[in-house]
């Protein structure tokens, strides 16, 4: 499969730190977090080819790119306006759609059982386009919180409410088919489109899901930040071990 990092972004929330160096560089441990993420897809054995989009400080990114022996095919697709996580996933149409392909935010900081990812995406309801990657978190006002039905089947969302009906959230990392920019096509969206505002409802008893039990944190906030650094140490040994963050604060 081929993968499709966002890593475009501003990072306003992370302010003054995203000042001179673009969220997706920001270092949990010894590594950039783009370089966690290209790490972990090569690792999977799954992807044969990762898209990284970029505009704020993308000059850092080709940077980091050039230096920076990666494991897997790289490519940067750079972004003279911002085409919106949706609007980046149409922009790259032609190539995704040879194969189901990953869609991830490079914003945050996860560990994923990727066979256990894969293998519920082959065996997904029937009708459904792709699988969403969900997490329990402790912030449900802060995430998008969705519903699901018996065949653990995307059926409502809740984005950034007071009080979301529970703490099951969109990950924002899908594995989807090609079918899903047919999807798109019949519902006209415009070219500048978000996947969770724009897209996801469009996919409701048509998206399935797979829950992360190992690990999963949007960095976008200092706070957010400095945690997934102190919980690296022991994050990266539970990479290993493959067992679940029992009482650990997930966001």
């Amino acid at each position: 499969m081929k993968a499709l990092l966002l890593a475009a972004g501003f990072g306003e929330r992370l302010w003054p730190i995203t000042e001179k160096t673009p969220k997706c560089l920001v270092r949990i441990g010894e590594k950039p977090l783009l370089q966690h993420w290209l790490e972990c897809l090569a690792d999977s054995r799954q992807f044969d080819e990762v898209i990284v989009n970029t505009h704020y400080l993308g000059d850092e990114v080709v940077k980091f790119a050039s230096s920076y022996r990666s494991p897997i095919r790289l490519v940067l697709s750079h972004e003279e306006y911002l085409l919106g996580p949706g609007g980046t996933l149409l922009k790259h149409r032609s190539t995704l759609a040879e194969s189901d392909f990953l869609v991830a935010h490079a914003d945050n900081f996860s560990i994923i059982d990727w066979p256990a990812f894969v293998s519920a995406h082959s065996a997904r309801p029937e009708g459904c386009a792709g699988t969403m990657m969900t997490f329990d978190t402790n912030s449900p006002s802060a995430c998008g919180i969705i519903e699901t039905d018996a065949q653990g089947r995307l059926v409502e969302m809740y984005e950034k409410v007071a009080s979301p009906p529970g703490k099951l959230a969109n990950a924002a990392v899908f594995i989807f088919t090609p079918q899903i920019f047919e999807i798109i096509d019949k519902a006209g969206r415009p070219e500048i489109c978000d996947i969770s505002r724009d897209i996801l409802p469009l996919l409701f008893k048509r998206l399935a899901t797979f829950k992360n039990t190992l690990y999963h944190k949007d960095i976008g906030t200092p706070e957010a930040l400095a945690q997934a650094q102190r919980d690296y140490s022991w994050s990266s040994q539970l990479l290993a071990a493959s067992e679940p963050l029992e009482g650990r604060a997930l966001t």
